[in-house]
């Protein structure tokens, strides 16, 4: 196993003899196993390394029992450890985090707290095959492109993983075969986490009915994916520098005659690339940003969207003009809708009643939101026990004439209406104490657009 990983670690160039690793040893197998394999590199790789445990506050002694083992053996080892202690139960029920997220939060602030005391080059993570497979599983489930397909990267940025060429039985005997002990979180075998449910039931029962080498043939796909993924976002760079011109500093102009000519394939990319560009990083840059764009190409001149991080993007004669901040010259015109994507602030934040300015939970909304006439089959949740009215039973309940009900605006997620512009928001969509994101969308001097338009 350890040629494998050595091996690995050469291909990605993960460590030279001038990096200072951090390592991030909880005390489970993976990441002893990740701590000896480092130790040995290090003997011919001249690296330094700073070991970070974190207790998360939930398990009691056996969380105590994994600290202090993991004290132990960096002691008996030489190698410079850092510990913390945070209550991730208090944190995630303050922050409306599941635990997962909030201990992987807490793990990924720790590490990047001590990479930056310790003048760190590298971090070490322990995530093996098995995750990896896992991880595109998951990913696919819940709906991803080709970035969630290529599962976790071996290198992404300052972070490494080493063990992405091995199983976790691989690591097992490593670790039996040199007498290693370890320690095992029991919460691994409980099937209340998502992923505790990929690992321990999904995973099997592949490898037991369908392929026994069904894990390492979706890792395999995960890898091949993500080279796909890099290729195809060099192609959609070079595409992106045919059809976009910078005519001003932070501005930049899509020419829809050149887009149109690239490959459609390419062109989700394509306005991804310039979203991330305008922000000046790819975070919360999503799908839904992307057909933004795409639905403001076919609308007419003048018409904007707000997007992440303050960017404006206009529909202009040659195509888009993409940019951060609203100036004077670009503000909407009257009847136009605003759409605009934030991080919830406090948790007792007051919206105020506004009938052309409503806020949604943004996280639960599971198509691109259109605003669009009425269709068959549109329904809104009536009340927040879940109960539904069909739209056109909403209509005549509310005696509006047939002859009104088509020009009236719609929210949509789907067939699921979100908001009746200027009557009623959906209670489904409303803003909640586990509400992370909020989705904005107001109806520019709305008060002008009338009942009886």
């Amino acid at each position: 196993m350890y040629q494998k990983v050595k091996a690995y670690v050469a291909k990605y160039h993960m460590l030279t003899g001038d990096d200072n690793v951090i390592a991030g040893i909880s005390g489970g197998a993976d990441s002893i196993c990740l701590l000896f394999v480092l130790l040995r590199l290090q003997k011919e790789i001249p690296f330094t390394l700073t070991a970070v445990h974190v207790h998360h506050g939930l398990r009691g002694e056996s969380a105590d029992h994994d600290e202090a083992y993991v004290r132990e053996v960096c002691s008996r080892e030489h190698v410079e450890l850092v510990t913390f202690r945070k209550d991730v139960g208090k944190f995630a029920n303050e922050q409306g985090l599941t635990l997962e997220e909030a201990g992987r939060q807490v793990r990924r602030t720790a590490f990047e707290q001590v990479f930056k005391e310790k003048g760190g080059s590298k971090i070490a993570l322990a995530h093996h095959l098995n995750d990896n497979a896992e991880t595109l599983l998951w990913n696919l489930c819940r709906g991803t492109g080709l970035k969630g397909l290529g599962g976790i990267a071996p290198v992404s940025g300052v972070w490494i993983h080493p063990f992405l060429c091995v199983k976790r039985t691989e690591i097992e005997s490593y670790l039996k075969n040199w007498g290693i002990s370890y320690c095992t979180d029991e919460t691994n075998l409980e099937n209340v986490y998502t992923r505790n449910k990929i690992r321990n039931q999904v995973i099997p029962y592949l490898e037991e009915n369908l392929n026994e080498q069904a894990t390492a043939h979706i890792a395999e796909t995960a890898e091949r994916m993500r080279a796909l993924g890099e290729y195809i976002e060099e192609e959609a760079a070079r595409a992106k520098n045919i059809c976009t011109e910078h005519r001003k500093p932070g501005e930049t102009t899509l020419e829809e005659d050149k887009y149109r000519q690239i490959a459609a394939a390419l062109q989700p990319y394509v306005l991804h690339q310039i979203i991330c560009e305008t922000a000046g990083r790819s975070k919360d840059i999503e799908a839904v940003h992307v057909k933004l764009l795409e639905d403001l190409l076919e609308k007419q001149v003048g018409r904007r969207v707000q997007l992440p991080y303050d960017i404006t993007a206009v529909r202009c004669y040659e195509g888009l003009r993409v940019y951060k901040g609203q100036g004077k010259e670009t503000m909407p015109e009257e009847g136009e809708f605003i759409f605009r994507i934030m991080e919830r602030g406090e948790k007792n934040e007051v919206f105020p009643e506004n009938p052309y300015t409503k806020w949604f939970d943004y996280d639960i909304i599971k198509n691109t939101v259109k605003i669009r006439h009425r269709q068959p089959g549109d329904y809104i949740t009536i009340d927040k026990a879940g109960n539904t009215q069909k739209l056109k039973q909403y209509f005549i309940n509310e005696k509006i004439p047939q002859s009104e009900r088509d020009a009236i605006w719609l929210a949509a997620d789907g067939s699921h209406v979100m908001w009746i512009v200027g009557r009623r928001q959906n209670q489904m969509y409303q803003i909640t104490e586990r509400t992370k994101r909020i989705l904005e969308i107001q109806l520019y001097k709305g008060e002008n657009y009338g009942r009886d338009n």
